[in-house]
């Protein structure tokens, strides 16, 4: 096998897992192309979280097979777990591994970049998505939660959670590689539970016993950022970054009960202002799911009305669409597609006014910047530790890929409005703490 492609329409998790595919390629003197170009092998990995995620998925395996008619398709990830028949349809010569098999695809990676190689592991314990710059490290995975929506506890099943001695070890194996900054990953990651040890005691378990520089959490839901979780960020010395993604769905007390979510508005609207005061500076984003089933003017007038008072540095907008097999599907009160067309126009506008708005409040002030890769003009691009996109000239014309730096944020980037152009002021080495900063 000499070329291989990875078409990946899953989530953070997944990307964790087919990250691990890459690698063990990659360690096998595999060249990766485009899933477009021809290869050898190719392994879709699919995601089911709506029916258009579903349809997305079997689109990408009729694809995979037109462009490599001859090569081997391993197809992976949740859409695999929920409707097997329909990517056996696509493609009856395709290979399916379910949620539970990611140890045999693995497995049967290895047999053909070594034939006779024994197995490499249980395909769970030890999962991370290595970036240039950042490791994802997977530490939890399934969902018990149930939300009328989502379809994901059937595809990955009850929470369980990575031990912590095999989290510390990928954290360990990421810094070793030379990566700067950890992203914890999970498909519920504020259940983690590791024998009584819950997540605040994880990081703290990473902060003394590693020397991890940036800890970044995906995604928590609301109800699991406690003042423990708070408290240990508050208390990192800059090591926990000040970003959380908490997802919010609706802003409409009916709305969120007939979701099956564990939280109204006003808990929302309280623990972002919790999370403020516990960590100035702080970016919160939120997760919006626009036209859910009786979601009329009213509702949404209250979902609007919640997402500007909050004043959030970013927000990820979703229409919702039915998924067969949850209950949702079989409410009634579906929205049509065009008023959810138009809400999602709304909700957009509001989203990119929000990072633009927050992106500003930089202006002036010092960033540090993990710089990832470098743009057409030559500027290198990376992340604040807010999660703002920075961009800055390397010394030289040389590079700043995977270097931190302290940035003075000078202006806006006329390309982007929620994007910054920044000045060098001191590039950071390895364990080398620089002065605390924050938005002004």
């Amino acid at each position: 096998m000499r070329r291989a492609a990875i078409a990946n329409l899953g989530c953070k998790v997944n990307q964790a897992e087919m990250d691990a595919v890459e690698r063990l390629l990659r360690v096998g003197g595999v060249q990766l192309v485009d899933a477009r170009h021809t290869a050898d092998l190719v392994v879709v990995n699919t995601c089911t979280v709506t029916s258009m995620a579903d349809q997305k998925s079997r689109q990408a395996v009729r694809r995979a097979r037109r462009a490599n008619p001859d090569a081997q398709l391993f197809v992976t990830g949740c859409s695999v777990a929920i409707d097997p028949a329909s990517l056996a349809l696509a493609d009856p010569s395709a290979r399916l591994f379910d949620n539970e098999s990611k140890g045999r695809l693995l497995d049967e990676l290895v047999g053909l970049l070594e034939p006779g190689q024994g197995p490499v592991g249980d395909g769970f314990d030890g999962w991370a998505d290595i970036e240039r710059t950042r490791a994802f490290v997977k530490i939890q995975d399934g969902c018990s939660f149930h939300c009328t929506y989502c379809i994901i506890p059937r595809a990955r099943g009850p929470e369980r959670s990575v031990a912590a001695d095999a989290v510390l070890a990928e954290v360990e194996r990421s810094l070793a590689a030379g990566h700067r900054e950890v992203v914890l990953t999970g498909i519920n990651a504020g259940t983690y539970d590791d024998a009584g040890l819950p997540l605040p005691g994880l990081v703290r378990r990473m902060l003394a016993e590693t020397q991890v520089e940036r800890i970044r959490l995906s995604s928590i839901e609301p109800q699991h950022v406690t003042d423990e979780l708070l408290a240990v960020w508050a208390g990192s010395g800059g090591r926990c970054l000040p970003h959380f993604h908490v997802p919010l769905q609706s802003g409409d007390d009916t709305i969120l009960r007939r979701m099956g979510r564990r939280y109204d508005a006003a808990f929302y609207a309280d623990l972002v202002a919790r999370i403020r005061r516990a960590i100035p500076g702080v970016a919160v984003h939120a997760d919006m799911i626009v036209g859910f089933p009786g979601e009329d003017e009213a509702a949404w007038g209250r979902t609007m009305a919640l997402l500007r008072s909050l004043d959030l540095a970013g927000i990820h907008v979703f229409r919702y669409s039915a998924r067969p097999g949850t209950a949702a599907a079989r409410m009634v009160g579906q929205v049509d597609g065009r008023t959810k067309r138009r809400r999602a126009a709304e909700a957009l506008a509001l989203a990119a006014e929000a990072r633009a708005t927050f992106a500003a409040r930089h202006l002036g002030g010092e960033l540090r910047v993990l710089f990832e890769r470098p743009l057409p003009d030559g500027r290198w691009l990376g992340h604040a530790e807010s999660h703002v996109m920075v961009t800055a000239v390397a010394p030289d014309g040389g590079s700043l890929e995977n270097e931190i730096a302290l940035v003075r944020a000078d202006s806006v980037d006329p390309y982007a409005a929620d994007r910054l152009v920044g000045s060098l002021l001191a590039i950071q080495s390895p364990q080398e703490p620089l002065a605390e900063s924050a938005p002004k």
